[in-house]
């Protein structure tokens, strides 16, 4: 069977034509709308796009954003227009096919598990870098959730008491010091209190302080840049703290560091795995999970909400 991934995101929505292999053999995107009625019809007509092309039996949907546990509903995604919304119900009404709804972190964990850096791992932990941090849970191969469908929310464990701001409405959160966006103000940070020569990071700074991203802080690590290598080892740093609480709470014997920021893998996760093996409980006396990067990059998502379409449609 063919089915359809969508990983609907706050600027655009991405769908592909997923095979029981895992390969993305067709696509299709548009813009992403501000309405409800707007976004369900910009999804519907990717996926008819897709399936006036190809026979397809089921649609999964990847966004982020609280999705209900029966993966039928929405009832938060804070990019997005849908606000406690049936969403699965009306836009196979749309469609005629089944549809599924999943956090697009969980969609992503499923891809590397079943085709990517996580294949045949049993209890995996995967670690979303991005704007913030996502994350998913895998224990037996099988996606936890939780009891209400928001597990786990580690970009929002509190690492630093009263530290930096989070959108969240809390201070200190994890993903406020190890994410792209953390990279970018650990680097403001780091050039205004420590003045260190920064031909280039500096010369972005003076041109318009606004441009500068956590992309073009790793880009200028890769020059060599000191204050951008200075915030990267802080990231890696942080990242180790996480990875050793994580280890702590579940255990698991694989973590996968996915995300836009785990491109820049090389600068970073060898000092991070450093930073984790020092600060985990019991160090020297068990095992340590196993620390890979994600492989299928920006398709897991599309690939992942296929795969639970495919499953969803099975099971009918």
């Amino acid at each position: 069977m063919l089915t359809v991934g969508v990983d609907v995101g706050g600027t655009r929505v991405r769908a592909g034509v997923v095979d029981a292999e895992g390969a993305i053999i067709d696509t299709a995107r548009a813009s992403t709308p501000r309405s409800e009625e707007a976004l369900e019809a910009a999804v519907a007509a990717v996926v008819s796009e897709l399936a006036q092309r190809h026979a397809v039996g089921a649609v999964g949907l990847a966004l982020a954003g609280f999705v209900t546990p029966d993966r039928r509903g929405v009832r938060f995604a804070p990019h997005l227009a849908w606000r406690d919304a049936p969403v699965a119900d009306r836009i196979a009404d749309r469609i005629g096919l089944p549809v599924v709804v999943e956090h697009d972190v969980n969609a992503a964990a499923l891809a590397e598990r079943r085709f990517g850096a996580a294949a045949g791992a049993a209890t995996v932990v995967f670690i979303a870098l991005g704007t913030g941090i996502g994350a998913a849970l895998l224990l037996d191969g099988e996606l936890y959730r939780g009891a209400f469908g928001v597990a786990p929310e580690l970009g929002h464990i509190r690492v630093v008491p009263d530290g930096r701001p989070c959108p969240c409405g809390k201070d200190g959160c994890w993903e406020r010091y190890c994410s792209g966006t953390a990279l970018a103000t650990t680097a403001v940070e780091l050039l205004a209190r420590d003045r260190l020569h920064s031909p280039v990071l500096g010369r972005i700074i003076a041109a318009d302080p606004g441009r500068l991203t956590g992309q073009r802080v790793a880009a200028a690590a890769r020059e060599g840049d000191p204050v951008a290598c200075a915030a990267m080892a802080d990231l890696a740093q942080w990242l180790g703290e996480g990875l050793a609480l994580v280890a702590d709470v579940f255990d698991p014997e694989l973590i996968v560091i996915g995300g836009g920021v785990s491109e820049s893998a090389p600068l970073f996760l060898d000092e991070a795995r450093e930073h984790y093996a020092a600060r985990l409980t019991g160090r020297g006396n068990r095992p340590l999970a196993r620390v890979r990067v994600a492989q299928l990059g920006e398709a897991a998502a599309v690939v992942g909400a296929a795969e639970l379409a495919r499953e969803h449609a099975l099971a009918l």
